[in-house]
């Protein structure tokens, strides 16, 4: 007779196999896991000048934040750079140097690099285009400069008078159309408050860094000249470097200093840059980088409030006229 109930087939666990599967206490039965949940004993309420004290220092704290994102994103998105064509420029490539084993390559024939002409230089006959400038841009630009006029009626009142009148919006439509450029919208806003400056006879008129601003004619005009004078690329055609030649026809003059130095912007990556008669082009006036014409605004008004200086360019007034003095060392950045 078979045994019932039968034998496991795989036979009968011994007492090991029972004690190596039976369950074990998990960690979420301890004791003192279970008392880490529970509630303790309430904590003291603080006292009411200490929790007025708290609120007003984190009220204080996010409005300090708030405060501090929205400039940067004001400012991000009134001066962001417009969309502008991607510039390619090719440094010049020479030719290889001797085999250093011993063997040589053959020497090309002497190249004469010949100059081509400057397109940018090439007055297009387009229709003027009045575009409007954005409010945001409007109002940056007329808060900084009421900042430098508060500065000058005060401490040089003989240059606050040189000051422009309000420019013209279809004259400054003319002008990009007569030089094939599109004028910043920080310094179309800037000519509609100021068309550049006055020149009297017994004093010199108001300007950035030593120079005099230019009005919307006298832009045009400069632009002109010194592309008769220099309107020629240096690299090879279609490899043309121009924010490293002397002129080319795609900066805008906006102020000169009589010598035949000139403030320019360059139109399509909107910093500023000094050129001068000794055939150089820089895009550190000051020897400091200046990203816009807006930024030379408000450094300028900065420098004038607190005594600063633009690189080594340091604004003061001297017998009711404002000076630029030039140091010989710049300050760090």
């Amino acid at each position: 007779m078979e045994q019932w109930p039968p034998a496991p087939i795989l036979g009968t666990p011994t007492a090991a196999d029972l004690s190596r599967f039976a369950a074990r206490p998990s960690v979420l039965d301890r004791p003192g896991f279970i008392k880490f949940f529970e509630p303790g004993e309430p904590r003291k309420p603080l006292e009411e000048p200490v929790r007025r004290r708290l609120v007003r220092w984190g009220m204080a704290g996010f409005a300090l934040f708030l405060l501090v994102v929205g400039t940067q994103v004001l400012e991000n998105m009134v001066f962001a750079k417009e969309t502008a064509t991607v510039v390619h420029e090719y440094p010049f490539i020479g030719y290889p140097a001797d085999v250093p084993n011993g063997d040589s390559l053959p020497q090309p024939a002497p190249y004469e690099k010949l100059p081509s002409a400057d397109e940018d230089c090439a007055p297009r006959s387009a229709e003027p285009r009045v575009r409007k400038v954005s409010t945001k841009v409007t109002r940056a630009v007329n808060r900084q400069w009421r900042r430098i006029e508060t500065w000058l009626k005060t401490n040089a009142p003989t240059t606050y008078r040189t000051l422009g009148e309000p420019g013209d919006a279809e004259a400054i439509a003319a002008a990009e159309a007569y030089m094939s450029v599109r004028f910043p919208n920080d310094l179309r806003a800037s000519l509609l408050r100021h068309d550049g400056s006055v020149f009297p006879e017994d004093s010199w008129p108001f300007g950035f860094l030593g120079h005099a601003n230019l009005n919307v004619r006298e832009i045009r005009d400069e632009w002109s000249s010194l592309c008769a004078v220099d309107g020629e690329d240096e690299g090879e055609e279609g490899f043309s470097l121009p924010r490293q030649e002397w002129w080319d026809g795609r900066m805008i003059p906006f102020a000169a200093d009589g010598s035949g130095d000139n403030l320019v912007i360059d139109s399509l990556m909107r910093d500023v840059g000094q050129t001068d008669h000794e055939g150089t082009m820089s895009f550190t006036p000051g020897e400091v980088p200046i990203r816009s014409y807006y930024a030379l605004l408000k450094r300028t008004a900065d420098a004038m409030e607190n005594g600063g200086s633009i690189g080594h360019w340091k604004p003061r007034a001297v017998g009711g006229e404002l000076a630029w003095d030039a140091a010989e060392t710049p300050p760090s950045r």
